[in-house]
């Protein structure tokens, strides 16, 4: 079983939403057996709060179920994931200083991202709705990716 963690700042807006279009992508090809996912932010702001309800609202629209708490990054989720996806430059780095060193599988999101013009997946939280769906397009390519390649590697 592979296990995934997906971290941004928070944990409310765009490493739940990445979790949640991972389990739904693996949940339509049949592969939940496989992986164990979880996200987590790098900051302890929101810790057991629900995901942003503009997070929740661009799931539903898109069909797709999302159901988590927000908790911190921790040292130990080093041990714990075989991959640690950052949501963004800023994040990796908090990541890397959180351990003292870098994971081997740590990566960047859009390091998966046929269409990017950035390693970054924009933070939607300080914006409007729009953004929200902006990051949820960015996230489900780069989460078809990301799937494929974890797929075809085994």
């Amino acid at each position: 079983m592979q296990k995934i963690l997906f971290v941004c700042l928070g944990n409310i807006c765009r490493s739940p939403l990445a979790e949640a279009i991972f389990d739904d992508l693996i949940n339509h090809k049949g592969l939940k057996d496989r992986f164990l996912t979880d996200s987590a932010g790098t900051g302890a702001y929101h810790v057991g709060e629900k995901p942003d309800p503009r997070s929740i609202e661009v799931a539903r629209k898109n069909n797709v179920p999302i159901d988590s708490r927000a908790r911190q990054f921790v040292p130990e989720d080093y041990e714990k994931f075989d991959y640690i996806v950052a949501m963004d430059q800023s994040n990796y780095r908090n990541i890397i200083h959180a351990t003292g060193y870098k994971h081997d599988g740590l990566v960047m999101m859009r390091d998966y991202d046929d269409v990017k013009d950035s390693l970054e997946v924009p933070d939607p939280y300080y914006g409007g709705d729009q953004g929200f769906q902006e990051v949820f397009d960015i996230l489900y390519r780069s989460n078809t990716n990301f799937l494929k390649f974890l797929t075809e590697k085994d």
